[in-house]
């Protein structure tokens, strides 16, 4: 049995996703900015694809901006003045800041509200995730758009994670701008989303012809948006149910995992299970590696040596718990099946480490 349980890393591309995208690699492979009929076809099926995930998220199809992926569009989103963030963040908000402010967090992950409000300022925009990509800590953006709404500031968060697990309406939650990501949710990589709400002016990246409202420069990438607007289409015609299955998946693992748990045990994502293991990830993930259990670690692998995850530290953990945690991310392709041969397998895998001590 082979069991992919790395879904926080990327996805599976789904079946209907393959199916649409081939028919734009094969006919319908007008430039959308070409005025014949291959490309008014091309430039038909890309407005289409802003409807579908503008409606998923309560957007107007104009706030939505084709990007090359989550990277690209935290750099545009945070290409401003003075940015109010957390140390949790991913490498991509925290790297294109500017000179940030940080906000802490607690042991569970979630960030210090009251400490927001006290360094929250006018015209600042604050940068904190929906669902965080290692420990799968919720937090409530909601509440944190409400304050950046209260205080005149500007609110993005990376819903990359988040995006399809959990119900994210952009008007409700005050948001400003938007991560979206397509590999994470069944779609094809290299293409991603920024919503960006009327009235906003952001700084292009990149120059050129003037695409995405001159904020995107480049032909755009039909195939991979059409996939992408599928896969949206597939995962929210589904929600609830998909949603369901990979809560109960995650509930059967952690508790037959039976390890410490890194981030909230309710607020987290349904498909997220961070442990610490009683052996450092390295080996554990090499064992389960043999039984062809695919995981990962949040160790970074540097020149000469391998460090802990930082946001694992952050959240209060000893070099060595950091050093041993293994994280599991599930998709609604996975079965209880699967999930029983994984715990059956990492009990096998405890056991005899133990006995090498």
């Amino acid at each position: 049995m082979k069991v992919y349980l790395d879904n926080a890393a990327t996805t599976r591309v789904d079946d209907e996703v393959v199916k649409i995208m081939s028919e734009f690699f094969l006919n319908k492979y007008g430039n959308p900015g070409s005025s014949h009929i291959k490309g008014l076809e091309a430039k038909e099926a890309l407005e289409k694809t802003r409807e579908i995930i503008a409606k998923a998220i309560n957007a107007n199809p104009e706030e939505i901006i084709f990007v090359s992926g989550a990277t690209e569009a935290n750099n545009l989103a945070l290409n401003h003045k003075k940015v109010i963030t957390s140390r949790i963040e991913h490498p991509s908000v925290l790297n294109s800041a500017k000179n940030p402010v940080f906000i802490k967090v607690d042991k569970e992950g979630f960030v210090n509200i009251n400490e927001l409000k006290k360094k929250i300022m006018k015209n600042c925009l604050v940068s904190i995730a929906h669902g965080n990509h290692e420990i799968g800590t919720i937090q409530d953006i909601k509440q944190i758009g409400e304050i950046c709404k209260e205080k005149n500031a500007l609110f993005h968060t990376d819903a990359s994670q988040s995006f399809t697990k959990e119900k994210v309406d952009v008007k409700k939650f005050d948001i400003d701008l938007m991560t979206l990501n397509s590999h994470k949710i069944h779609g094809p990589k290299g293409i991603g989303v920024l919503y960006k709400k009327n009235g906003i002016n952001l700084k292009s990246l990149i120059k050129g012809g003037g695409q995405e409202k001159n904020l995107r420069s480049g032909t755009e990438n039909v195939p991979g948006i059409v996939g992408f607007g599928k896969a949206v289409e597939v995962a929210m015609k589904n929600f609830s149910e998909n949603r369901e299955k990979m809560k109960k998946l995650r509930d059967k693992l952690i508790k037959g995992l039976d390890k410490k748990l890194n981030g909230d045990r309710e607020k987290r994502l349904v498909n997220n299970v961070n442990v610490v293991f009683d052996f450092d990830s390295d080996t554990i993930l090499k064992y389960l590696d043999h039984y062809n259990i695919y995981a990962s670690s949040g160790s970074a692998c540097t020149s000469k040596e391998i460090e802990p995850s930082k946001i694992l530290l952050e959240i209060g953990l000893s070099k060595k718990e950091a050093m041993n945690s293994v994280r599991f991310s599930l998709s609604r392709f996975n079965t209880e099946k699967e999930i029983d041969y994984v715990i059956e397998k990492t009990r096998l895998i405890s056991e005899n480490l133990g006995k090498l001590k």
